[in-house]
């Protein structure tokens, strides 16, 4: 009898554990991505994370929780007991891959300068489309802020940084600073997810738009192609609700115009309404150059220097 209790418990146990395990999708990794370089750039060298003396670390702090599902955030933040500047880090991948390890050598070495850095995990179309991805950073920068104590964090100073596909995140999180439509009704915060600073690496602002070539990935997150579904790709679309809201931000590219997609156009709208913004392109490089040496320096130098001039 014992022994039958404990095989049933065993199925139990498994079944019970399948059902928080996340779908994944892991064809994009930092890896991949330089053999896939490698013969276009031979010099390329992946980044690698390292310890900075003056930058403390915390790793899978739990910032969410959906039923048994747990999301998580890392935290590398400058050891001076002063409080400073946020920025909250999104990893690239297509909506559909890739993760915020990603983004760890970035935050330390931002966090190095004075800040505190944040690589957040967020759901990814496999799990769930759009817009959970957008609530889930934006409930990151509320936890953040609510916890600010914890990380010496200035709640009046927050940056969101995010790299391609996290870059497109970026400026929409930015872009949408106000909006209730963006905000996820069942959760409540004491604090705002409003940003002050926008960092889009190579992340497209319009979804339909004449240099835009998203197609299958965009699809998958935002519940069906254009055609279908043109409400989503266009309110997906930082360009859409740019406004007098819309935060300073900084466009940093690389030599790929598909990837620029409604930069222009949405710079006229910033011009309108009197909002600061930067253009700098790192030449001769692949799209996700930050993950690479020798355009890690340059990347990091334009965000840091954007950061001083706006958050310090």
């Amino acid at each position: 009898m014992k022994k039958v209790f404990f095989i049933g418990f065993l199925l139990c146990s498994n079944y019970l554990f399948s059902q928080i395990v996340v779908q994944s999708d892991t064809s994009y990794t930092v890896q991949s991505a330089y053999r896939k370089y490698l013969k276009n750039f031979p010099s390329i060298e992946v980044v690698k994370a390292q310890i900075l003396e003056n930058v403390l670390e915390q790793k899978n702090i739990v910032y969410k929780e959906i039923g048994e599902r747990k999301l998580h955030l890392d935290a590398f933040y400058n050891a001076s007991k002063k409080i400073k500047p946020a920025v909250i880090l999104i990893h690239g991948g297509a909506w559909k891959s890739g993760n915020k390890s990603h983004m760890e050598p970035l935050a330390q070495k931002i966090a190095s300068e004075g800040y505190a850095c944040f690589a957040v995990e967020y759901r990814l179309s496999p799990e769930a489309i759009f817009p959970a991805g957008i609530f889930d950073v934006k409930n990151a920068i509320q936890f953040i802020k609510e916890n600010a104590n914890e990380f010496n964090v200035d709640t009046s100073k927050v940056a969101v940084l995010g790299c391609s596909s996290g870059g497109q995140m970026a400026a929409l999180i930015g872009a949408t600073n106000q909006n209730p439509a963006f905000e996820e009704p069942e959760r409540k915060y004491k604090q705002s997810a409003v940003v002050q600073a926008i960092i889009d690496l190579d992340g497209i602002l319009a979804f339909n738009h004449p240099d835009s070539e998203e197609g299958t990935s965009a699809a998958q997150w935002l519940g069906g192609n254009f055609e279908t579904n043109p409400d989503k790709w266009n309110q997906a679309s930082a360009l859409t609700h740019t406004n007098e809201n819309t935060p300073p931000i900084l466009y940093i590219g690389s030599q790929y115009p598909r990837f620029l997609a409604g930069r222009d156009d949405m710079i006229k709208r910033l011009d309108q309404f009197g909002i600061d913004y930067q253009t700098k392109t790192i030449e001769n490089s692949p799209h996700t150059f930050w993950l690479f040496h020798p355009w890690f320096e340059e990347t990091e130098k334009y965000i840091t220097e954007f950061l001083d001039k706006n958050l310090k």
